[in-house]
């Protein structure tokens, strides 16, 4: 399996890996800084530059079953299994992505309301509530997230035990998915005393990295679902 490197340091931007498979369903490496599409985030963009200089364009990463797979644009020449390559991802992207992710996590502690669906992008971002009695108001919504914003407070990962996350069933957030069990522990994302809940994403440090947000539309998806839109500014 692949050493997932942006578990741990989401601002890796390049790093050595070794191939271990390659074939026109996606490069399998000993180890990866390219995330892989899942959790409503996109899969990482980017290159792998050969010994002799030469670049392969990445167009998508995803999961695979033997590993990471990270998926050669078209009509690129695949590497060899035991290559050592130099791993670049598409930071200005990731960054976006990173920052996005992270004002959706402060969205879900402004409105207070269970999360039906999300999508990250870099250019607009969307989560989906359930808003029972909640009124949705865009003006407040915005100034909420950007005063969130503005408080600077740090943002880190920890690990805890699937019983701890059992007795705490309010962290899940998400109506429809649960987090990913059977490891023994969970991974959350911590925005200090703000929001705490499961995600494997990538995030920025500290929530004034995000820069200003803006509450593009709010849209009516039925009777059970409100669709919140952020930009960034």
């Amino acid at each position: 399996m692949t050493e997932e490197l942006f578990r741990e340091d989401a601002y890796l931007k390049t790093a050595p890996a070794t191939v271990l498979a390659a074939t026109p369903a996606g490069i399998v490496l000993d180890r990866t800084i390219f995330y892989p599409m899942g959790g409503g985030q996109p899969g990482d963009t980017g290159a792998f530059v050969r010994a002799d200089g030469t670049r392969i364009a990445i167009s998508d990463t995803r999961k695979g079953e033997a590993g990471i797979l990270h998926i050669a644009s078209e009509g690129q020449a695949l590497p060899e299994a035991g290559e050592t390559l130099t791993l670049e991802i598409d930071w200005a992207r990731r960054h976006r992505h990173m920052r996005m992710h992270t004002a959706l996590h402060l969205l879900c502690a402004v409105v207070p309301a269970g999360v039906t669906g999300g999508q990250i992008g870099a250019e607009r971002s969307r989560l989906d509530f359930d808003p029972g009695d909640v009124v949705f108001d865009k003006a407040a919504i915005e100034a909420g997230l950007n005063r969130l914003i503005a408080q600077d407070v740090p943002v880190a990962p920890r690990w805890v035990e699937e019983s701890e996350l059992d007795a705490r069933p309010e962290l899940v957030r998400t109506m429809s998915v649960q987090p990913p069990r059977g490891a023994g522990r969970v991974r959350l994302l911590d925005i200090a005393g703000v929001d705490l809940q499961p995600c494997g994403g990538t995030h920025v440090a500290r929530t004034g990295e995000i820069g200003t947000v803006v509450v593009e539309k709010i849209e009516s998806k039925g009777k059970r679902n409100r669709r919140v839109v952020l930009v960034l500014a």
